[in-house]
This record gives structure tokens, sequence and C-alpha cells, in this order.
């Protein structure tokens, strides 16, 4: 009896197995030749099939899988139908993501498989987060994530690394070592042969072991999912395989040689594992050979399905950008309550009643365990546990790539970036990552996180210190961007963020923390976006944002002394962009405005809100800026750069006079 279920679980893992290098074919052929049904590149999984079926078969329900761009058997396997696999990559309406993800980075996270990644080792970093969250949820659940031997040298993967062995998080670290760096040999670029061996310096269990073998996969994994829940620490296996076909589906293979090529070929897994099957007594001849012929049955039909697929409606695809908030905002407690604090202390106030009130809220960046480098976590930690309140090594791509995955599963994580300047490490987190979660899954899934951080300039910052960096985010669509400049904004924009579903950036200023306010508590939490008439006036608006509007506040109290009634805008939120209430308060302005900005001028938020006032029929507009000039230390010279009071004085004089 025994040996009958051994020998139909082993049948099931060759099944599986000819059935993905089926699929695999399928995209090849379709992604083929003239008049291809597949449009780009396909990057097929022939030759590791064995990896995917024997971890999946060691897994449970509950588990979760990232995969890379090579990972349409590791879909199939974690519960995708193959049918909306194979239209995924046909770019069909019936595929997995609607045509909307591809090949390379279907996704659905929703279902436990977080999904592909066509950026090299980003997915070790959100499979960190889903682990974090999983741990939240005091379950025994695992995260695994797949990455090749030419991601152990991308720097995610090494803050990964650490940062999923200093948390003690409950991931399963795999490398499909196929000996190909893309179209380079990995002996060629990396340091030992055996990658696993790299990991003694992380004090993470690492081991090597032949994935040619699905029941040997199956083992190990098993093995390593034990050991990941008693001890409560990351294992990291390593599979070497045989590449049978090109990085991708055009790739001519020149540079592969015959000996290596025929090496690959003689290390294919399924007439491997066929022979063992009857070697070892698992399986007969007439066994084998029904299942190859039902699964050509079962390929056929799926063929033909994904040719006779819609195409995506055109007219969706402006659709799941955004979503609404999926709960009602808090309503507030009731009772309105006047404090005194800085700007810098109305985050921690923020912060406190957020964590206070959901408990799957956690934050944390570097030092903000100890109350940050500016003092708005201090108190946290010790009031609501290190679980929820704690520091990071300093690794913003571990950050940024683990609130994301944390998010897709339950968690509302935020996390402080030190300094503006040093998300740049980490920029494939925002713009490939988290702005296209919600479009891809057509908002199946959501990332409701939020990335503080605080930029600009300050007297004696260098120019790694003091960039103001708002343009750039405002540019890519699926990301919320506020920048409040007062205290009474910053907590209500905070608490507005962290209730919202989608990735919010949240830019501060040093210069305002340790300014002294009132702001009220207590109250219900707003909707994102709107701006804020600070100043009401009848001949020009002065439109700025944060260290922006000490500026023009200053500036339209001189021009008030010149008979010159300038109103001062606050556009506080970049995106959702408030236009309506832009335009209407510049009409109600004189019809003339200048936009001033600390960032330099080429490409500021400046033009396109001085393009949109003008395409609205606003003739009388200008820009003030920082001109094009990396920004020294002096502040001597800082104070040459930057917008002042005078300046703006200047350029209203002028555009008024025009």
């Amino acid at each position: 009896m025994k040996q009958d279920v051994q020998a139909g679980a082993a049948q099931d893992l060759y099944r599986r197995m000819q059935l993905i290098r089926g699929c695999e074919q399928i995209s090849q052929d379709l992604s083929s030749g003239e008049g291809a049904l597949v449009a780009g590149s396909v990057h097929l999984c022939a030759g590791q099939e064995a990896v995917p079926v024997g971890v999946c078969a060691a897994l449970e329900e509950g588990d979760c899988i990232s995969a890379t761009y090579r990972g349409h058997g590791w879909a199939i396997e974690a519960g995708l139908d193959p049918f909306e696999v194979l239209s995924e990559i046909a770019h069909r309406s019936t595929g997995v993501n609607g045509g909307r993800s591809g090949s390379a980075l279907m996704m659905a996270p929703e279902r436990d498989f977080i999904g592909e990644n066509s950026i090299v080792g980003a997915g070790t970093t959100i499979a960190d987060g889903v682990a974090m969250a999983l741990k939240h949820a005091g379950g025994r659940n695992i995260s695994v994530v797949s990455i090749g031997d030419g991601a152990m040298n991308q720097g995610a993967v090494h803050e990964a690394l650490v940062f999923a062995s200093l948390r003690k998080l409950p991931v399963l670290f795999i490398c499909e070592n196929n000996g190909w760096a893309e179209m380079t040999p990995g002996a060629a670029v990396s340091p030992v042969e055996r990658q696993a061996k790299r990991l003694s310096g992380y004090g993470i269990t690492a081991a090597t072991v032949d994935g040619k073998d699905p029941i040997s996969v199956r083992t190990s994994v098993s093995a390593a999912r034990d050991e990941i829940l008693r001890s409560g620490k990351p294992v990291f296996l390593e599979f070497n395989v045989p590449r049978l076909w090109g990085h991708y589906n055009k790739d001519l293979q020149h540079y592969r040689t015959k000996e290596e090529w025929d090496a690959a070929q003689a290390a294919d897994p399924l007439p491997l594992f066929r022979s063992r099957l009857l070697k070892d007594g698992l399986a007969s001849e007439a066994d084998l050979v029904r299942i190859e012929a039902d699964t050509e049955r079962t390929l056929a039909d799926l063929r033909a399905r994904v040719i006779a697929a819609a195409a995506p409606d055109p007219a969706d695809a402006r659709a799941h950008i955004y979503g609404a908030p999926s709960a009602p905002l808090p309503s507030g407690t009731g009772a309105l309550v006047e404090i005194d604090t800085t700007y810098g202390k109305a985050i921690g106030e923020a912060l406190a009643v957020e964590l206070e009130t959901r408990d799957n809220l956690v934050v944390y960046g570097e030092d903000v365990g100890g109350g940050g480098i500016f003092g708005c976590t201090r108190g946290l930690q010790k009031r609501f546990g290190d679980d929820r309140v704690f520091d990071t090594p300093i690794s913003e791509n571990a950050i940024l790539g683990s609130a994301l995955g944390a998010s897709m599963k339950g968690l509302r994580p935020v996390v402080e970036i030190m300094w503006g300047d040093f998300v740049l490490v980490a920029l494939d987190q925002i713009v490939n990552q988290m702005s296209n979660l919600r479009y891809l899954t057509g908002s199946k899934s959501c990332a409701p996180l939020v990335v503080r951080m605080q930029q600009g300039v300050t007297p004696g910052s260098c120019a790694q210190h003091s960039q103001s960096l708002e343009a750039l985010f405002f540019h890519v669509p699926g990301i919320r961007i506020g920048l409040p400049s007062t205290a009474q904004d910053v907590y209500d924009m905070l608490r507005s963020a962290i209730a919202d579903d989608d990735p919010v950036i949240l830019i501060e200023s040093r210069t305002f923390y340790q300014e002294p306010a009132k702001i009220v508590t207590g109250g219900p939490v707003q909707p994102i976006g709107g701006l804020a008439l600070r100043r009401t006036g009848r001949d020009v608006a002065l439109i700025s944002w944060s260290t922006g509007m000490p500026v023009v506040e200053r500036a339209a109290k001189a021009l008030a002394a010149e008979g010159v009634d300038a109103s001062v805008i606050d556009m506080r939120w970049l995106s959702p962009l408030p236009m309506d209430e832009l335009v209407a308060a510049v009409e109600a302005s004189g019809r003339a405005a200048l936009v001033v900005h600390e960032a330099n001028m080429t490409g500021g938020v400046g033009a396109e809100l001085a393009l949109r006032l003008r395409e609205a029929g606003i003739d009388r507009v200008a820009r003030l800026a920082t001109p094009d000039v990396r920004m020294p230390a002096s502040p001597v010279l800082q104070a040459a750069l930057l917008p002042s009071p005078d300046n703006v004085v200047a350029a209203v004089r002028d555009l008024l006079n025009t």
C-alpha cells in the first residue's frame, strides 16, 4: 500500500513536469516566427521544471510564492490554472491579469502567488515583507522566493538575506542555478561555484541539492520548511539545474558551445526522472505512456482555447491606477483636543493614534526604534513593542520591498527613509514594484503602505543631503504624494495616508521638525487630496508646497505693503492633483499665478502646474525655482540659489506688469 501511494505521488510529479514543459513549448511556438500570436520577450523554464514541482509538493496551504521572470512553472504549481497562465503570456483578456502583466510579471497575491518579477532579485525583499505578515498573523506558513544564480550579485538580494536573518523571518530562499547569468556563464561572474557557500556570512542554513529530481527537491524543501518553523529562521536552498533553451524565446544562443549545449540536453530532467520511475518501480511504461498521452490532449485543448481567447478591451486600459479606501475612514473620537507640540512630535502623535487603533500597523526604518534621528518616533517602541516599531539595517531596498510585501498580505507598514536622497538607491521598489500592483491585478490586490522621508536644503547640507525629489515621484502613476508644511497637516495627512489603500509617499522637511505649533487631535480622518488656501487675495495667486510655503507667505506680506493683494495656495497633495480647486482659486485671485518651489527649475512640478493653468485659459502664469545647479554646502552659496521672499516679490512685479 505504501509503495502504491509513493508511486502515485511520483507519477503525479512526472505529470506536472510534463504539463509545465508542454505549456512552455506552447509559449515558444506562439511567440516565434512571422505572425507570432505572442508579442515581446518570453523567458522559459525548460530544464528547471522539477524545482517548482518539487517545492510546491512540500508546501502547505497559505504558504506564499515569489518567482523570477522565468516563473511560468511556479505560477502553475502555485495553483493558477494553466489556461489563465498561457492566456496571460498571450496577452488575452482571460489571462490571470487580463493581459496587463504578460509573460514576465504575472501575479495573483490574493491567491498567494505573490508573482513573477522582471527585475532581477527584486522579489527577495518583497518576500521578506510577506514573511513579516505571515509571522505577524501567528500561523505556520512560510514565504518562498526563487531567484537565479545571476541574482546572487544583486545588492537587493543581500539586503533581503540580512533583513530576514536579523528579523528571524520564515523565508525559504531558493536559487535555481542554471549556470547562466542571462547570456554570461555563471562561472565568469560568481566568486564561488556553489552559491550556497556565500550564505555562511549571514547566519543562514544553506545547502546545494540536485534540482533535476523532483523527489529530491520535495524532500529537501520539506526538511527546510520544518527547520524554518522550528527555528524561526530563514533557510537557503540552491538547486542545480540545466537551462535547455535560451535566455528568452528569440535567443539565438550563439554564445553557447556545442559541448555545453550537449551537456545541458543530457541533463534534461524529464527523461532522467522518467528513467528513475521505471528503475525504482514507481511506474510502468504503460503508466508513463498514459500520462504523456493525457498531457498531450490537455495541451492541445489549452493551445486551442488560448488562440481563440479574446483580446483585452481597450476601454479598460486606464482603469485601476488608484482605488478608493476599502473601509470607512475613522470618524474620530468625538472629542477635539488642542495640544501644544511641534511638527516632528505631531508625526509621533499621529503614529501613536494609528498604532493604538490598528493592530496591523507596523512602523520601521533606520534608527526608528530609538526614536529616529529627528525624534519623530520617540517613545513608540517602548509603548507598542519592538515587533511593531523597530530598527532596520541600513538597507533601503529591504525597507521598501518588505513594506510592499507586508502590505500585500494584511499589514499596513509605515516606513521611514531617513533622507530623501537615500531613496534613490532603492527607487526600483517604488517605481517598478509598488506603483504596478493595483494596476496589474485589476485592483484584486493593493499596497496600503506609507513611505515617510524628509528632503530639502538646510545650512551646511551637502549635495547628497539636500535634493527635492517630488517631481521624480510626481511622474509615476500609481503612487500618492503629499508634502505637509504645517504641524496640523502632517498629523492629518499622515493619518489619511495610513487609511488609504494605495502607496503614499509623505515628504516632510527637517526645517519644520522643531517648530512649535498647536494641533487639534481627535477629529475624523480625511480622504487624501485637496489644497489649502492659506490666504485669499484678488490680484495674484502664490502657489507652493513644503519649504516653499514660508517663502511665499512672507512674500505675500511684503506685497501687501506695496498694495498687491496675493492669495497663498498650499498644494499639499500633488497626487491626487487638485487641479480643479487650483484653477478656481487662481480664477478668484486675479487670474494670475506664480508657482514657487525649492526643487530646481527644469522638469519641476511647477512646469506641469503652469501648463495646466495655461490650458485652463489663465494666461498670466510664471515659475520661480532654484536654478539648474547642484546644491553647494555653503550657506552663502545656498542663499544665492534658493527662492526667497524678495525673489518672489520681484517675480510678481514682473508678472503683473506684463
